[in-house]
């Protein structure tokens, strides 16, 4: 197949080669974008395959980790969404034993959650499989190409993100 060169070495089918696609995804957000999906319905299969839990368990499970107990609020905050979306999923994890609640001893009115044995289980299974999807989503890199590609992710999550604090200023 031909290849047409873009910048930075990227190449792309030649147009006689394909349909013509549209401009947008073959830029490199829409590329990552792609990639992130991939990686992120495959992390889902997989975790629900493995452990029996959603999308959503399975990220409170992952931040929940091997830390101490922290407060409803704080693990909301660690996986990006409000307590009202994540109080459904923590009450099927806490009646199937995953979770435990208790409350704080600093302050009664706050409501803290740990995970059980069975849910150090299912964290434990969540890593393995983490670490398994990583080497094989790595391992055709060497390790200066390693090395360069995080670097340039680190360069390009830096400038996302001032991109997107310029777009909440420019409300």
């Amino acid at each position: 197949m031909s290849q047409t060169e873009s910048r930075g070495g990227v190449t792309s089918p030649a147009a006689e080669d394909s349909e013509p696609s549209a401009p947008v995804t073959v830029m490199l957000s829409s590329r990552l974008m792609v990639l992130a999906n991939l990686l992120k319905r495959g992390a889902i299969l997989r975790y629900k395959r493995l452990t029996g839990l959603s999308s959503v368990e399975f990220g409170l499970v992952a931040s929940l980790g091997r830390r101490p107990p922290m407060s409803v609020a704080r693990l909301a905050e660690a996986v990006g969404q409000d307590k009202g979306q994540i109080s459904r999923a923590l009450a099927n994890l806490v009646s199937r034993k995953l979770i435990a609640k208790s409350a704080n001893p600093k302050d009664s009115r706050e409501v803290l959650v740990s995970l059980t044995a069975a849910g150090l289980a299912a964290h434990d299974a969540i890593v393995d499989g983490a670490q398994e999807r990583n080497r094989r989503l790595l391992e055709d890199l060497s390790e200066a190409e390693f090395h360069t590609l995080l670097g340039q992710v680190d360069r390009l999550t830096a400038i996302a993100a001032e991109m997107l604090e310029s777009e909440k200023n420019a409300r």
